[in-house]
C-alpha cells in the first residue's frame, strides 16, 4: 500500500467515525431530561428513543442514523473517487463511530439505522431489498436485536454476491462482530424474558407489564 491510498484509506475511516459518533439519540434525550445511556434499553439509539420520547422521536433518529452513515459513504466518496473502496470505508466507520461514539464515552447505539444508511448510500434498491428481509426476520422473531445481528451478515453477503467484489464485501462484515457483542446483553435478557419485543412497537402497555417495568 503506497502513501496516498493509506492517507486515503485513514481519512475515510476518521471522516465515517466521526460522523458516526454524532448521536441524534443522546441530544433528543437530553432535550427530553434523560440520558438514553443510563435509562430505557440504555443504548444511545433509535429503539430506546421510542422508549423514552415515542414513536416519533424514534422515527427521527432512525431517519438521522441512516443519513449520517449515507452521508459518511457519498462524502468519502466524492472526496477519493479513486479510491475504490473510500465510500465502503466511510460508511463502516460511520457504523463502529455509531456503535462505540467518542463523544459519549464509547457507549453508543445498536447499529441497524446505519446498516440502513449504508444500504441507501450504495444503493436505494438494496435499502428496500433489506428492508423488506429486516421486516420478515422482525415479523418471525419478534425481536430488533436478531434482525440487527442478521442484517448485519446478510448485507456484506448480498453484497458479494452481487458486485463479486469480495474486498469491499470483507470490510462491510468489519462490524459483524462488534455488533454481535453489543447484543449479547439482548440475547440474555430474551434467554430470562426480559427482552422488549417488536410488539412493543404496538402493544406498548402489555410488552412492560410482561417484563415487570409497567
Amino acid at each position: 500500500m503506497n502513501k496516498q491510498i493509506l492517507w486515503q484509506t485513514l481519512c475515510c475511516l476518521l471522516i465515517g467515525y466521526l460522523l458516526g459518533s454524532l448521536s441524534p439519540s443522546y441530544f433528543i434525550g437530553k432535550l427530553k431530561g434523560y440520558d438514553p445511556r443510563r435509562e430505557g434499553s440504555g443504548n444511545a439509539g433509535a429503539s430506546n428513543t421510542v422508549i423514552m420520547a415515542g414513536k416519533l422521536a424514534g422515527f427521527a433518529v432512525a431517519l438521522l442514523d441512516i443519513l449520517k452513515a449515507a452521508a459518511a459513504w457519498w462524502i468519502c466518496q466524492a472526496l477519493f473517487p479513486q479510491l475504490a473502496l473510500s465510500g465502503i470505508l466511510g460508511g463502516v466507520a460511520a457504523l463502529l463511530g455509531h456503535l462505540y461514539p467518542i463523544w459519549l464515552r464509547f457507549r453508543g447505539g445498536r447499529g441497524l439505522a446505519c446498516l440502513g444508511g449504508i444500504c441507501l448510500a450504495y444503493d436505494p434498491r438494496t435499502l428496500l431489498l433489506m428492508l423488506g428481509i429486516a421486516l420478515l426476520i422482525g415479523v418471525v422473531t419478534n425481536y430488533v436485536c436478531i434482525v440487527t445481528v442478521s442484517m448485519s451478515a446478510i448485507i456484506p453477503l448480498y453484497y458479494g454476491l452481487t458486485t463479486a467484489f469480495w474486498l469491499g464485501a470483507a470490510v462491510l462484515a468489519v462490524p459483524v462482530i462488534p455488533i454481535f457483542c453489543k447484543h449479547l446483553v439482548n440475547f440474555r435478557r430474551i434467554r430470562s424474558g426480559e427482552e422488549l419485543r417488536l410488539s412493543f412497537l404496538f402493544n406498548k402497555d402489555k410488552e412492560l407489564k410482561r417484563i415487570g417495568r409497567s
